[in-house]
């Protein structure tokens, strides 16, 4: 009796857990999906916008860049506010401002309006991937959460994977249509889904287990339990200066600020790198961008399956950060042949978007409460400074040297180091 009592706890278990998986789950990926669209095509409008503003390579990598200044400045208030009023509210809000400023992308004609709006970009944004790895903390317990992770990050490489096409569709299609070029055409189109899944934020997201009307009451409760559970396990701050001073903080947030610099490496430089293969078409160029995130895809769901089966974190980031930094090493030597350089990028997209996801799994193992609200965002808020960092520098390099393949290797060197730092965390701190 006892066993199958322990056994119906168990499929109540999974089953509780199950649907809220597939309560929201899909509807988080859609959101973030678009911000990642909103936040990448302008990689695509590289393509002919930089032609057409006479705009250099150095002004794309800082405009590029601009977005994570503003991010930086308002993550952290951002999260907090969040935590604050309920992320329903919030990530509305959040998506709403975004899409009209993406939208407004295509009124850019020159340099510093190409800088403001990027800016302005990133202070709308502050706030969507932190609050939203927060909200995964308010349903699902840590033992849960990296497939969880792993399937809302998923949206990253689906958004280039279906952003490549459309982007190049629409930049081929629609160019010279009532005066516009495709670039412009690509913004305004691609930032209509973003405010209307903001309006649908409202309606469809619960701020906690207490409004899951999906749930049945036992449910509820063993689920809030588990949650109960896994906070007792999770270490505080009682004080400002106690969270500042914490040195595992600024060891997450510098790990991953290394994840973060080759991450934004791919995803501002992949058009261009499949480009310098020799392909010309927009289109074209689309279709192949979205065969390394393919590749993506499905390291990142073997990885997430792994790391919750085996309870462990450490090398189940390691692996991914180094074959990101390979991948980027043999695409930048290998640059004039087609196949081998995107076989190079699906490896280099698979390991290091892998990497970006897993990476969730130490500070939201480690921190709870108000500290989890703040350490994320300033986790992520420090970390995205890499997205200034990493396209400003290979746009500097590639405008100075006439090639991008110098750049390439310093953003794979910084990958090499944050696999190092990760090996400094305590295991047992993690692996749970």
């Amino acid at each position: 009796m006892a066993t199958l009592s322990l056994q119906a706890v168990v499929a109540a278990r999974s089953h509780a857990y199950r649907k809220t998986a597939w309560r929201l789950m899909p509807f988080l990926m859609l959101c973030y999906l678009c911000a990642y669209l909103d936040r990448v095509n302008v990689g695509f409008a590289k393509l002919q916008m930089m032609n057409d503003l006479a705009l250099s390579e150095t002004v794309y990598g800082l405009g590029a860049g601009m977005f994570f200044i503003g991010y930086f400045l308002c993550e952290v208030p951002s999260n907090l506010i969040l935590h604050k009023v309920g992320a329903r509210r919030w990530i509305a809000r959040i998506m709403i401002s975004w899409g009209i400023l993406s939208g407004l992308f295509a009124f850019v004609d020159s340099a510093w309006q190409f800088y403001t709006l990027r800016f302005l970009l990133g202070i709308a944004e502050a706030g969507l991937a932190p609050g939203l790895l927060l909200y995964l903390t308010y349903w699902f317990p840590s033992y849960r959460r990296a497939r969880m992770t792993v399937l809302w990050f998923i949206a990253i490489p689906l958004s280039g994977m279906l952003g490549g096409p459309l982007s190049g569709l629409i930049m081929a299609k629609f160019a010279g249509f009532h005066g516009w070029s495709g670039w412009q055409w690509m913004f305004v189109l691609e930032a209509i889904p973003t405010v209307v899944l903001g309006l649908m934020v409202l309606a469809y997201l619960k701020d906690g287990v207490d409004q899951a009307t999906w749930l049945r009451d036992d449910e509820k409760d063993l689920i809030k339990r588990e949650l109960a559970e896994d906070e007792s396990r999770k270490t505080g701050h009682a004080s400002i200066a106690a969270f500042i001073g914490d040195r595992r903080l600024w060891l997450l947030a510098t790990i991953y600020f290394c994840v973060v610099m080759g991450q934004y490496a791919l995803t501002f430089w992949l058009p261009t790198l499949i480009r310098n293969t020799g392909i010309t078409d927009p289109l074209h160029i689309g279709l192949m961008t979205s065969l390394p995130y393919l590749c993506a895809i499905a390291a990142m769901l073997l990885m997430g399956r792994s790391g919750d089966k085996y309870r462990e974190r450490r090398w189940h980031l390691v692996g991914p950060m180094l074959a990101g930094a390979l991948g980027l090493t043999l695409a930048a030597l290998l640059a004039d042949n087609l196949l081998f350089s995107v076989l190079s990028l699906c490896l280099a997209a698979a390991g290091v978007l892998s990497a970006s996801s897993l990476f969730w799994m130490l500070p939201t193992t480690l921190l709870g409460g108000v500290s989890a609200a703040a350490g994320i965002a300033g986790i992520n808020s420090f970390a995205n400074l890499a997205g200034f960092c990493s396209p400003y520098l290979i746009g500097w390099v590639t405008t100075h040297t006439g090639s991008s393949a110098i750049g390439m290797y310093l953003i794979t060197a910084v990958l090499c180091l944050g696999a190092w730092l990760v090996l400094r965390i305590p295991a047992a701190s993690v692996n749970r």
